[in-house]
C-alpha cells in the first residue's frame, strides 16, 4: 500500500513537546481520503497504475465529460485525481477507500507542494545577491543587478540569466520529513519541520523513496535516557 499516496491541505504550525522537555516543530496536515476511481492495465497504457480521487466537488463547477466520466464509473465527483503506479493490481479494486492507515508503519515521507507566490520580485531578494555599492559614485541603481549581456561578442542576454522575476508559487518536494505522530480519529498527520506552501494549500504526501537509517525524535530520546541512566549507575 505503501505505493500509493494521499493529498492532504495544510492546516499551520505547532509544536510538540516530549517527556524529557524536548519541543519539536511541527506541522500539522489534514489528509483526505482517497477513492479508487479507474485501474490503468498494462496492457492499455504500457503500465500499471491506480487513479484515486479526492475531497467532494458540485456537479455545477464539473465539465459535461467529467460529469460523464464520474457517472459512468458510478462514484460520487472528486475534486483531485492523481495517478499512482503500482507494481501489482490484483491488491486493488475500484471504489476502495484508503486513508491515513496506509502510512502506519512508516516513520518518514516525501512532500510536494506549491511555495507561497511572492509576486514579481527584485533580483536581491530573488537571487540573494548583494547589490552595488551605498556610496561612491553609484547612484539610484543599488538594489540593481549589474551588467546583464555582452558588450561585443556574443551580444547577448543568456537564456536562464538571474534577473529579477515572479518569484514563489512552483510546485518543490521536500524528502524525508518524519512523522511525529498521527491522529487516525480527525485524519491528521503531523510532521517534523516546516513545508513549502500557504495554509490550506494542497500537499501531496508519499513514502520516503530513499532507504534511511535516520533515528526518529522518539529512538534519539530513548537513547539519551539510556544514557542517563547508566551515568547514574555509574555513581
Amino acid at each position: 500500500m505503501s505505493e500509493i499516496g494521499l493529498v492532504g491541505k495544510k492546516i499551520g504550525m505547532t509544536r510538540e513537546f516530549y517527556k524529557t522537555g524536548q519541543s519539536v516543530p511541527v506541522t500539522v496536515l489534514k489528509v483526505e481520503r482517497g477513492r479508487i476511481i479507474q485501474l490503468i492495465a498494462k496492457e492499455k497504457r504500457g503500465y500499471d497504475a491506480i487513479q484515486l480521487g479526492f475531497g467532494n466537488i458540485k456537479s455545477s463547477k464539473l465539465s459535461k465529460s467529467m460529469k460523464g466520466y464520474f457517472s459512468k464509473k458510478n462514484t460520487e465527483a472528486k475534486k483531485t485525481l492523481k495517478e499512482f503506479r503500482v507494481k501489482d493490481l490484483e491488491q486493488y479494486k475500484e471504489g476502495n477507500e484508503f486513508g491515513i492507515e496506509i502510512f502506519k508503519d512508516i516513520k518518514f515521507l516525501d512532500i510536494r507542494s506549491k511555495t507561497i507566490g511572492k509576486g514579481f520580485a527584485g533580483a536581491m531578494k530573488r537571487h540573494n545577491f548583494g547589490g552595488l555599492r551605498a556610496s561612491h559614485g553609484v547612484s539610484i541603481s543599488h538594489r540593481a543587478h549589474g551588467s546583464t549581456g555582452q558588450n561585443q561578442d556574443p551580444g547577448k542576454v543568456f537564456k536562464g540569466k538571474k534577473m529579477a522575476g515572479h518569484m514563489g508559487d512552483k510546485l518543490r518536494s521536500m524528502q524525508n520529513l518524519e512523522i511525529i505522530k498521527t491522529d487516525i480519529e480527525n485524519q491528521l498527520i503531523y510532521i517534523k519541520g516546516s513545508i513549502p506552501g500557504s495554509k490550506n494549500s494542497e500537499v501531496l504526501i508519499k513514502k520516503a523513496v530513499k532507504n534511511l537509517n535516520k533515528l526518529t525524535m522518539i529512538e534519539k530520546i530513548e537513547i539519551l535516557e539510556k544514557s542517563k541512566k547508566a551515568k547514574d549507575k555509574k555513581k
